[in-house]
């Protein structure tokens, strides 16, 4: 998988931000040895699932399919997660789920 990066567009207007998303929370953060790859992108979608976040969501779904999770995997998680996390969150992060190994299988 390519390393994760901070959108370089956002260097124009944040170059702190992008700054320290590349080299704390992707070179740092997500290198630490204490969790698999796999295992930080299912954390990582759930939260965002969780806490609607759809904007940055969707990327994560995508870096936890290239990380090993399956889609049967990110489906259960998220069926998992309506009942704590409310209904509406799960709905709109199956629907993302659904696009994106939709436009990968394309």
């Amino acid at each position: 998988m390519p390393k994760q990066s901070a959108p370089r567009e956002l260097a124009d207007i944040a170059p702190k931000l992008v700054e320290v998303t590349d080299e704390v929370l992707f070179a740092d953060v997500w290198e630490r040895p204490g969790l698999s790859p796999r295992d930080r992108s299912l954390v990582t979608v759930s939260v965002l699932a969780a806490l609607y976040r759809g904007e940055q969501l969707g990327y994560h779904l995508g870096v936890a399919l290239d990380n090993g999770l399956s889609t049967e995997e990110l489906s259960e998680a998220i069926t998992h997660l309506a009942f704590y996390a409310g209904w509406p969150n799960a709905m709109t992060a199956i629907t993302r789920l659904k696009q994106i190994t939709d436009a990968r299988d394309a």
